[in-house]
């Protein structure tokens, strides 16, 4: 069990040390992983004396904490995985492409990779209306929205079809901030993010009212896939708790 843990803590901080080394990363939330490795080597190695002081009562009420929060991980993280390939339908009235990481040099691969599906799906439908959806945050060099606008007017689309939502800082206030811009109820709309994050933008539109709402999946750098999925856990969970999903 101790060579177990010790395996598992070095694999996360190696995980840890790669993404911050050798890919992008819009926050530091890769961290976690750093410390969930030195929590696992510090357990490895002290595991036996902590379990041989720990009464029985504390230690069966550990066990059954663990497979529950396992459990529940399962579950949520499956409704994850049940929006990486969600594609929308033909003739959505609009798409709505959350916000990313805005660089620079222009959108971060996340970001790029939501406009080139958005990008595909307005080429392939002429009278849909794209609405660019995001704010500037403190180490952006301008509105996500803008640079957005910026990237799909270089790539041939039309300004008029183009509508930016520069306000919202959060895919909460993305999908509330862009569902003022048309009905609601009456409007069919397709949602264009991450591979990973389509499970919770979806629902967070249901319960801000969205009637017809589709999710448009766009792929994911898969190196940082296993921190997304990870972020996107607390995510839901946060949503949930705060009143945000229904």
């Amino acid at each position: 069990m101790k060579l177990f843990f010790e395996i598992l803590g070095a694999g996360c901080i190696l995980y840890c040390l790669s993404i911050l080394l050798f890919t992008g990363h819009g926050t530091n939330f890769f961290l976690i992983w750093g410390a969930a490795g030195i929590l696992f080597l510090l357990w490895g190695r002290y595991e036996s004396k902590l379990c041989s002081i720990m009464p029985v009562w504390l230690k069966k009420t550990a066990c059954i904490l663990v497979f529950l929060g396992i459990a529940v991980f399962l579950i949520i993280e499956g409704m994850v995985l049940s929006g990486f390939f969600k594609k929308g339908k033909e003739g959505l009235d609009y798409i709505i492409v959350l916000g990313a990481q805005l660089k620079e040099s222009g959108p971060s691969y996340a970001l790029q990779q939501r406009l080139d599906a958005a990008y595909d799906y307005l080429t392939q439908n002429e009278n849909t209306i794209v609405i660019v959806s995001g704010g500037q945050g403190s180490n952006e060099p301008d509105t996500e929205a803008q640079g957005m606008y910026d990237y799909l007017v270089g790539r041939g689309i039309a300004p008029e079809r183009i509508i930016k939502e520069e306000n919202s800082r959060n895919t909460y206030e993305n999908i509330c901030f862009s569902g003022q811009l048309f009905d609601v109820e009456e409007a069919d709309i397709g949602i264009v993010t991450s591979n990973f994050h389509v499970f919770r933008a979806l629902k967070l539109a249901h319960a801000a009212g969205y009637k017809k709402v589709y999710g448009i999946a766009a792929r994911s750098h898969v190196g940082v896939l296993p921190n997304n999925m990870l972020r996107e856990f607390f995510g839901i969970i946060k949503d949930f708790l705060v009143g945000n999903l229904t």
